[in-house]
């Protein structure tokens, strides 16, 4: 069992309380049983999530709706576990999918794992959402600084020059200030 799959089977472990039906779905390599748990009627969060990681790891694509819901979860550890299996999918639909939850101004609270995701995929519309994401951080007192922080260090990952005059302009932001040096170092 890799750590991904074993820091979420843990989680779920406690939502399940330890059921007959979590130790199945923890260990099954059925992924018909698995789809069938994201397509059946009132089944428990836990267990749709427990199928959709599976299924996604496996590179499944019937995973990928269930993982974009649960990348925009309000849970942040829900959050986690579909990046992780949206990234492993290599599911051509993921990147435009990870760039409308990043841009969604009225979800930016859930938005810094969509903009991880977007770095890791390294995808052609990471740059242009990273950037858009991040022109809204930069407005005075923006409380979603971790969301612009994670935009700036993504940019200088993905080193579009495109980026270099908005990370110019972070550099001015206190809590952006020394990301925003380095990844405009890498850009150069």
């Amino acid at each position: 069992m890799d750590a991904e799959l074993r820091s979420l089977a843990e989680r779920l472990r406690k939502e399940s309380g330890g059921s007959e039906e979590y130790e199945r779905l923890l260990v099954t390599e059925d992924g018909e049983e698995l789809a069938d748990v994201l397509t059946a009627q009132e089944r428990p969060l836990w267990a749709r999530e427990m199928a959709a990681f599976r299924l996604g790891c496996a590179g499944d694509s019937r995973s990928f709706e269930a993982l974009v819901l649960l990348l925009n979860h309000r849970d942040p550890a829900r959050n986690v576990s579909a990046a992780q299996a949206l990234a492993r999918l290599n599911d051509p639909r993921t990147p435009k999918a990870a760039a409308a939850l990043a841009t969604n101004e009225l979800r930016v609270a859930y938005a810094l794992l969509p903009v991880r995701l977007l770095t890791r995929l390294r995808a052609p519309e990471s740059a242009p959402a990273l950037m858009t994401v991040l022109r809204r951080r930069l407005a005075p007192g923006d409380p979603y600084w971790k969301v612009g922080l994670a935009c700036v260090e993504g940019l200088g990952a993905l080193g579009d020059k495109r980026a270099a005059p908005l990370l110019d302009t972070a550099r001015t932001h206190p809590r952006l200030c020394a990301a925003a040096e380095a990844a405009l170092a890498r850009l150069s």
